[in-house]
Order: C-alpha cells, then structure tokens, then sequence
C-alpha cells in the first residue's frame, strides 16, 4: 500500500497581514526572506487550484461526492528553486490522472536554477565549484551527477544545431582542429575537435558545427565539407586552413572552386621550430619580409633573399617553394581581406576562447561530455557576435569584382 503524506496547508496571509510584513522590511535581506516565506505557500496554492480545476469541484464540496475521482491524499517533493529547497506537499487523484503543469512530474529543481547550472557550466566551472556556489548562494545541494543530468537536457538542441540548415554561401570559411583528452575503452586517448567557422554573407562570424574524433586527418575533414554542403553550403569563396597534409585536396573534392589560402603563421612557426635559438630571430625578421611584400612577385624574390641569407637553413625553407601555391594565395586581395585570410588568427580566436572553458577539465569522460561543453561554450561566445567584421562593406564590394558570377548573393545581402 502507498504511504500517504499528511497534506500540510500552506499558511495564508490576510492582505492587512502582508502588508504589515511589506511594512517591516528595512533591508535587502529582508525582503529575501520574506520571498522564501511565500515561495512555498504560493506554489502550494496553485497545486490546489490545478487539481480543484483537474477534478471540477472545489475541496469538500458535495458534488464532488460521486464525482468518479476524487483527492487521494499527498506525496512529498522537496523542489530546488532560487530560494533554497522547498518542502511541497503534491496532491494526488484516485485514478492517478492528475499531472501538476507548474511542477511537472519527476522535476526536483527549478528551470532557472538549471538555466543558472548550465551557464556556469559553459563558463568552465566545475562540478565542485558549482557545487559550492550553489550551497553558498542558495543552500541547494548540486552533486555531479545532478549537474551531468541538468546539461544533458541540452543533447536534443546540439543535435539539432549540428544539423541544421545553413547559408548556401560563405565568402569565408576558417578549418581548424582543437585536441584534448578523452577516456576510451578505460584508457586516455587524445581526440581532436574539428570546428568549422564561417563569416556569412552579412560579415558575422558562425560557428557551422563541432565535431569529436580522432586525431586531426585530411580524411575526416573532407567528411564535414561534405556534410556542409548538404547542410546546404554551396558555395565557399577562400579557405583558411592550417598546415595539414592533404587538407587541399580534401577542400577541392567538395569545393573545387574555392580559393585555399594556408595559414602564413603557421608556415613560419613550423619553420622557426627547426632553426637554432642563437639564429631564430634574424630568420623571423628575414621571413616577414616575404608576407609583407605588396605583390606576390615581390614575395617569391623575398624568399630567394632569405634562402641566399641563409644557405645553412635551405632545408627548411623547401617547404615555403613547395607550398608557395597554397602560401601566396593572399597577394591577390586587397588589405581589407588579405588581413582577414593570411592567417588563422580569427578562429585561433575563437579556440583560445574554449580552451579557457575546458582548462579546468584534463580529461573528459567521453566523447559526448567534450562536444556538450564545447557547444555551451560556443552558444556562450556567440552572443558577443553582434556586429560584422570591419569594413565589411569594403570588402563585399572587392569580392563582386573578384567573385562576379557569385556578386548577387553578396550585394542582396
């Protein structure tokens, strides 16, 4: 048989009597506590009003008598709201059909207390300091159980993020790669977070989708232009990737069109990487003279310069003839836009931004908590994306004369 509470009626005030407690209130803390007072007697009131309206009479009037249902007593719930735990008495139906809309059934805690766990969650705090936080500002215990359960609520809205349709054009799309620490088959591998961001057609930056797997490859990346492109991207002007081998040919598979710019701080990092300490500031000196050449003539001298500089370095500086198609692609633009695709500094930006959210977390259990905190961290960011990139207007006007057949689409915007 099912215990039945005691149903405990919720004091009332007469309103002589509230506002002679209104009338006492001198400070801030005060009116605090005489809150707490009523946030128990008035969710109280409006779970009797729910059933009275569930059932169609009022409590104790005849007609309920034979009726077909009636009252049947009250279960105890303890509800984490803004004020602290609340004791509620939730009252019950004989025919178990009474379903409280203000506190649906197996809720023990307040939206916007969950919508207060999840901002701190996206902000990097951990369980223990949410945790803390909550007991001191609230009195609400919050384990890390609770706090998994609260921001798995979010799961339904990543996959729809994930999938959701975009803008068939994007003058600029930046590829990049995040690593971090996963556990897997009881083991810590390193996995990689592969971020598409695109600057849309209006100039503001987009988050186009996150995904986890596993170490950076040309392979997977062609993955997601694919999936891109079915997410309705169908077009893609100039992209900003980073060193990775093979990462060109997996661009031109799905966007055969697009302009590829490598990143030029990338080419010079990995090359400075190889040069002796005694000698890597002359040899950074000497290198800037090639990207900040005004043509692309002007750069290719700048490099046999630096390779007659330092013969002893040639080796390294190989690379910069291999790769000089990919390196050189910025030469063309015009300040406004070889500044925004040189380097890869726009989502290197964004990265930086998650990687002070995950710091506090050396490794995730699974791949799912990495993407759930790097979605709320990336719907955090967004929001200070209110404006388009400088001189968007400048911009959009170069690339309808660099870009005809797509000038349409960039001047309706």
């Amino acid at each position: 048989m099912t215990k039945t509470a005691t149903a405990v009626t919720a004091p009332t005030l007469s309103f002589e009597q509230y506002q002679s407690k209104v009338a006492g209130l001198k400070t801030a803390s005060d009116v605090t506590n005489f809150l707490k007072e009523l946030i128990a007697p008035t969710l109280q009131a409006i779970l009797e009003a729910e059933m009275a309206e569930h059932l169609g009479y009022q409590k104790y009037e005849p007609k309920g008598r034979g009726s077909g249902n009636s009252r049947n007593g009250y279960s105890q719930k303890s509800l984490r709201t803004s004020f602290g735990n609340t004791p509620l008495q939730i009252p019950r139906d004989r025919n178990a059909e009474f379903s409280a809309q203000i506190i649906p059934k197996h809720a023990t805690i307040q939206s916007d207390v969950e919508e207060k766990i999840i901002a701190m969650y996206a902000k990097g705090m951990t369980t223990r300091d949410i945790n803390a936080y909550m007991e001191d500002i609230y009195g609400i215990d919050v384990s890390a159980s609770m706090v998994s359960s609260i921001t798995d609520t979010i799961l339904p809205k990543i996959a729809e993020w994930q999938s959701r349709s975009l803008s068939p054009l994007y003058p600029f799309l930046y590829l990049d790669g995040i690593h971090f620490k996963v556990r897997k088959d009881n083991r810590v591998v390193t996995k990689c977070a592969y971020i598409a961001l695109g600057i849309n057609e209006r100039g503001h930056k987009e988050i186009l989708g996150i995904w986890v797997g596993e170490a950076e490859g040309a392979k997977f990346w062609m993955g997601i232009l694919t999936e891109l492109k079915t997410r309705g991207v169908e077009d893609v002007l100039i992209v900003c990737t980073d060193g990775l081998t093979g990462f060109d040919d997996a661009i031109r598979a799905v966007y055969p069109a697009a302009r590829i710019q490598q990143c030029i701080v990338h080419q010079v990092r990995n090359t400075l990487k190889f040069i002796p300490h005694k000698d890597r500031d002359k040899v950074a000196q000497a290198l800037k003279t090639i990207y900040t050449a005004p043509t692309e003539v002007a750069g290719s001298l700048a490099l046999e310069g630096v390779k007659k500089t330092f013969p002893q370095y040639a080796l390294y500086l190989k690379n910069w003839e291999t790769k000089w198609h990919l390196l050189s692609v910025f030469f063309e633009y015009a300040p406004e836009i070889r500044k925004i695709i040189y380097t890869t500094n726009t989502i290197e930006g964004l990265n930086r931004q998650f990687r002070k959210v995950t710091k506090t977390t050396s490794v995730f259990p699974h791949d799912m908590a990495l993407t759930k905190l790097l979605y709320l961290a990336a719907a955090d960011i967004a929001k200070k994306w209110t404006l388009p990139m400088q001189n968007w207007g400048s911009i959009v006007a170069q690339l309808a004369v660099l870009f005809p057949e797509k000038a349409a689409a960039l001047i309706n915007q």
